[in-house]
């Protein structure tokens, strides 16, 4: 059986398939799913603009009765759809399970959303004339998900698109489509009129460049690579397309000397090494001052040492396969850099066999690291964590902002004048105090600066900045 992309309300072969391997037994073939191309781009983008009129001015309860009942089928399935994600990505299962739970909710809140929409009425400066400021929805919304949260994502970019009154094109990474499929096939039977949500799975060179410059795509949602990024808004902005982009971090964890040893060990592996590394919010950079840092590092290697990694469904495994070969080799190469440097490789950082054949590597803890090496500077996206030694708060403050990016940072502190001048001074969309960086609620808003992000922030409320456009009328009464 061939997995579809689903498109006008129907579920339709592609211009070829590929199979989906899961990376903790490359011999367990987790299905076959359809490669889309420019021409069923173009089928999907005619169904949602056909669908558009209706659905944007169809009324709140059917938009948020759909959105409900796919947020309740999510979460009684949740086990399932954990498992399959767990099988396609590499996170383990309570991970993966947990990451399912959250699409679920995700659904739900912006169902809620649905019926909160509003706006304001002013009085003119002018007498005898009132003011109107509503939002309406943009029309045909393209969205293109990463690999690394297969239905977590997605489910944060359609959900709100949805909510607002938008129609959806989405195409998720070609590396996991069975989660996005999964959500697809459970949003097909939610009631929505054919055309309102398109899914084209296929690779980035064809289907989503094609989304990208398709004419009748009205803004284009993104979470990836810097570099796709960069050119995603380069090319949505030649074409006057609203656009949001998520594109990674280099996220900080600033260690200082009062801060509890056991709680800073865990929370750093939590954020350095947990979902494999592979978050945009994880702390590859761990900042430590002087008077902690002995301590510290003993307790941090011996902790990663002793992390178990393994098939991602197998009861007690810490720390999953990397997602592919090719990110393995790039996470592999990551640590061999470093080292050339100059860093200090404590344990890990090498390939490892297991029961299965899959891309298992041991987390890889590196020291005597300086701000300025590559280690420090590029996202590794992986079981990777490079430690920088600092005299003092103030160093660590200027270290943790030398980034080009400015996802999320972190500081393990009991002192409240030093966390509350980080959370002000930390350069970073998203500031945590004495908690991992990796951990984000779905009803607040998500995403950073610098070379981080750009556009309107995801999630929770402040998703209506991306997703609809502010209208302003004028009554004379």
């Amino acid at each position: 059986m061939v997995h579809g992309n689903f498109i006008a309300g129907e579920w339709l072969a592609g211009s070829g398939s590929a199979p989906n391997v899961n990376p903790s037994d490359l011999a367990d073939v987790v299905g076959e799913y359809a490669l889309g191309d420019a021409a069923q781009v173009g089928a999907a983008v005619a169904a949602a603009r056909a669908a558009f009129p209706a659905w944007s001015m169809s009324g709140i309860q059917a938009r948020s009765d759909a959105l409900d009942r796919i947020g309740s089928e999510i979460l009684a399935r949740r086990e399932e759809l954990g498992e399959l994600l767990a099988r396609e990505e590499g996170k383990t299962l309570p991970e993966a399970i947990g990451e399912a739970t959250r699409a679920g909710h995700i659904f739900k809140f912006f169902a809620g959303e649905c019926l909160r929409l509003a706006g304001e009425l002013l009085p003119s400066v002018r007498p005898g004339i009132g003011v109107e400021i509503t939002r309406e929805p943009l029309g045909v919304i393209g969205l293109i998900t990463p690999w690394n949260f297969p239905i977590a994502i997605p489910a944060w970019k359609i959900a709100p698109a949805l909510a607002y009154g938008n129609c959806v094109v989405i195409k998720p990474a070609d590396l996991v489509p069975g989660s996005a499929w999964a959500l697809a096939e459970i949003i097909s039977r939610a009631g929505l009129p054919a055309g309102v949500f398109n899914l084209v799975m296929g690779q980035g060179r064809t289907v989503g460049e094609a989304l990208v410059n398709h004419p009748g795509v009205d803004a284009i949602s993104f979470t990836g690579s810097q570099g796709v990024g960069q050119r995603i808004g380069q090319a949505c902005m030649a074409q006057h397309k609203k656009v949001q982009l998520e594109m990674g971090g280099k996220n900080p964890q600033v260690v200082l000397d009062d801060a509890d040893l056991a709680s800073a060990v865990e929370l750093c592996t939590q954020s350095a090494f947990f979902s494999t590394g592979q978050r945009c919010t994880a702390s590859s950079r761990l900042v430590v001052t002087d008077g902690i840092y002995p301590a510290f590092i003993a307790a941090l290697q011996a902790r990663v040492a002793a992390l178990r990694v393994d098939d991602a469904r197998k009861p007690g495994t810490e720390i999953g396969p990397v997602v592919s070969l090719a990110q393995l080799e790039q996470d592999l190469a990551h640590v061999e850099i470093a080292r050339a440097e100059g860093a200090a490789l404590l344990c890990g950082g090498q390939r490892l066999q297991r029961e299965t054949e899959g891309f298992y590597m041991a987390p890889a803890l590196l020291a005597d690291t300086e701000p300025a090496m590559r280690i420090n500077r590029e996202e590794v996206f992986g079981p990777v964590a490079s430690v920088i030694r600092v005299q003092d708060y103030d160093e660590a403050l200027a270290v943790a902002n030398d980034t080009p990016y400015g996802l999320s940072a972190g500081i393990a502190t009991t002192s409240l004048k030093h966390a509350t001048h980080f959370r002000r001074h930390a350069q970073a969309g998203m500031v945590m105090v004495n908690l991992p960086t990796a951990g984000v609620d779905y009803h607040v808003p998500f995403g950073g600066r610098k070379g981080s992000s750009y556009g309107p922030r995801e999630q929770g409320r402040f998703a209506a900045e991306f997703f609809t456009t502010v209208k302003t009328a004028y009554t004379l009464a």
